[in-house]
């Protein structure tokens, strides 16, 4: 994949130019991988706006740089953004963009201070943007840890009954994930019955699944660095009219936040129109996160889909739409799914699912 990652950092470059930068600095751990595919907890990149990167990394990882980034100049050395500067200072790049969203104030100071002092300016989220469309392969993989996800739902779904734990059902779900092929879960599985159903991100405890309940399950597979991330509520027994109520709430805004996730859609819309169902329908005290976010290398980047957020969705950006309602001391539901934002023939295109379990109401 190297002409891929060749490509992404001109990219990169150009973004550095934006900022009139000489060259980039990059230190993210997650955009380092996506612009070499080096994963490691200790690297750097240097991205010139005019010449050849420079990738630094320790000897832990030197081995792994050298088989995975061949086109790359490696440098290996154990205090890397220090040394990355001073290369760039030597080499006549006196202004240097850095990740000012992933750089800590104490290694900023460590940086700005080497002599002859390098002009740092902020890079903000250039790198993370560049991450947000996807290429085909990328979308692809994600693809697999949806599939992987669905799969492990379905394969542990009888498990939710009387007497098991929250705790106990997340982690056999998450074993059934790796077993089914994923490198590990996405995420720690958030699994809330009962009245924890009103907590969005309730972490997964000792109380037992009893009859009547509202079972949440928000999960997601790993798959060779790429995030799925699927929501969905089951009741475990008849459901009450009041489940089945919030239930049909929370699917028509999804099914409303879904219709309006189009290439050119601005993310406020799109959260306006899941959230305006569930206003309508008297809950809107009870719905108080986004609606959605991107996925892939990270479980949560850009976009983030909010009435808070300004941005405009693209062609082949993987998103999740995930309406909830929560009513303290009874329960909630959610409802998500992963998908990508399309290009169509028609004059919008849509958002085609990438997750597959139904969203009919599981009553088990």
């Amino acid at each position: 994949m190297s002409f891929v990652h060749n490509a992404r950092r001109e990219r990169a470059a150009a973004a550095a130019a934006t900022v009139g930068a000489d060259a980039a600095l990059i230190t993210s751990g997650v955009n380092v991988r996506y612009l070499t595919g080096l994963v490691s907890t200790n690297a750097a990149l240097l991205v010139p706006v005019h010449g050849p990167a420079v990738l630094g990394t320790d000897s832990r990882y030197g081995g792994t740089a050298e088989r995975e980034c061949e086109d790359l100049e490696l440098v290996i050395e154990r205090d890397i953004e220090p040394m990355l500067v001073r290369r760039a200072l030597s080499d006549g790049y006196a202004v240097i963009a850095f990740e000012d969203r992933a750089m800590t104030v104490w290694r900023f100071r460590e940086v700005a201070d080497i002599e002859p002092r390098p002009e740092l300016v902020p890079l903000g989220s250039a790198i993370d943007d560049l991450r947000m469309i996807k290429d085909e392969a990328e979308i692809g993989l994600i693809a697999r840890a949806c599939s992987i996800t669905a799969e492990a739902f379905s394969a542990v779904l009888d498990r939710i009954g009387p007497g098991v734990t929250e705790r106990e059902y997340a982690l056999v779900l998450e074993r059934t994930m790796v077993d089914l092929g994923a490198e590990a879960a996405a995420f720690e599985s958030i699994v809330a019955s009962g009245p924890h159903g009103a907590i969005p991100h309730h972490v997964a405890g000792n109380r037992e699944f009893a009859v009547g309940d509202l079972v949440t399950v928000d999960c997601g597979a790993r798959f060779a660095g790429y995030h799925a991330d699927m929501t969905r509520t089951v009741v475990l027994g008849k459901p009450a009219a009041w489940q089945r109520e919030i239930y049909q709430i929370v699917a028509a805004a999804q099914a409303a936040g879904i219709a309006a996730a189009w290439p050119g859609a601005e993310v406020e819309d799109v959260d306006a129109a899941a959230r305006d169902v569930i206003e309508a329908a008297g809950h809107g005290g009870h719905f108080g996160h986004g609606l959605g976010h991107g996925v892939g290398l990270e479980i949560h980047e850009a976009p983030i889909i909010s009435a808070a957020r300004a941005g405009t969705l693209h062609d082949r950006v993987p998103i999740t739409i995930e309406p909830g309602i929560y009513l303290p001391g009874a329960g909630g539901v959610r409802i998500e799914d992963t998908l990508v934002v399309r290009a169509g023939a028609g004059a919008a295109g849509s958002a085609q699912p990438l997750t597959t379990i139904t969203r009919e109401l599981l009553v088990l």
